[in-house]
């Protein structure tokens, strides 16, 4: 397995990725991977991409335009249109590569990633298969499980909107912490622990292997977070869908498994797990192998 650093671009922005090549000269099916809120692509998803690497797959992580080593104002600006844009210009990147098989490429979500491959997998007819892993699906209901209640997600949203209208009347795009404050996106002690780490460390420490990683996004990315609903584009996927979840992961056992039966594919599986929680799903080496082995599976079963 090798590793190419890989520049290309997405609507005139300039993202930056890494490429994960299996043994061989090819030409190697392909997976672009997503990963969850705020990601860099030296998080969860470079360790699915090593796993599927190994198994014979080309798998790509980028930083999304906003976010990490790539280009794009405001930073940290979470964008879920932006991310299905750029998850298809690293498809169209990767199909023009003669290492690549155009006809084999593959989209795999993680956590929140999951919303914004479902609907980039909807707009590119070219994909063959899709895999959603410990899903963080964003729903009113779930919202409203994060959050502590409908009050609170609207209390949330309203003051998205107006971080939304400041930058549109000043261009000053405030921010909130992603973690570990009282007005973090997300509330949960557990969720700090796990991110904290990612912050405390210098530029050229990052560079090297963890990523340039934020504790903030803009206020305004609130608004559509909290606000989308992946229910209607889930329900009208037709290809091949994998859904791996656990009782531990994100947005409880109940919902991903309704997403799941509404989904209009004829050929999809759902595998459970277990108890894992969702950091599990992130970098334990047992639960990645477990999702990776099934996400390999299914995708050699629809090539």
């Amino acid at each position: 397995m090798s590793m190419e650093r890989v520049l290309f671009q997405s609507q005139g922005v300039q993202l930056v990725g890494h490429l994960h090549l299996p043994d061989g000269a090819g030409p190697h099916c392909a997976v672009v991977i997503l990963g969850p809120v705020a990601f860099v692509k030296e998080q969860a998803p470079t360790h699915y991409a090593t796993y599927l690497a190994r198994a014979g797959f080309a798998a790509f992580v980028f930083d999304p335009r906003f976010h990490g080593e790539s280009a794009g104002l405001p930073r940290r600006y979470e964008s879920g249109k932006a991310k299905v844009d750029d998850v298809l210009a690293a498809l169209d990147m990767l199909a023009a590569r003669r290492d690549i098989d155009a006809q084999r490429l593959f989209l795999l979500g993680v956590c929140q990633g999951v919303n914004w491959t479902v609907l980039a997998a909807n707009r590119n007819t070219h994909v063959k298969a899709l895999a959603l892993v410990a899903g963080h699906y964003l729903t009113p209901d779930v919202a409203a499980l994060y959050l502590g209640g409908p009050h609170r997600v609207e209390e949330r949203m309203a003051r998205g909107a107006a971080a939304r209208t400041l930058f549109e009347q000043t261009g000053e795009a405030g921010y909130i912490p992603i973690v570990n404050a009282p007005d973090a996106l997300l509330l949960s002690p557990a969720i700090a622990a796990w991110y904290l780490p990612w912050e405390h460390r210098g530029r050229e420490a990052a560079l090297g292997s963890r990523g340039l990683w934020e504790n903030r996004l803009t206020a305004m990315s609130e608004e559509l977070i909290w606000g989308h609903d992946v229910r209607p584009d889930a329900a009208k996927l037709s290809l091949p869908t994998l859904m791996v979840h656990a009782d531990g992961a994100a947005s409880g056992p109940q919902i991903p498994r309704t997403i799941f039966e509404s989904m209009s594919s004829q050929a999809k599986k759902l595998v459970w797990l277990g108890e894992q929680v969702q950091f599990q799903f992130y970098d334990d080496p047992v639960t990645v192998a477990a999702a990776s082995d099934e996400i390999a599976a299914w995708f050699r079963a629809q090539t």
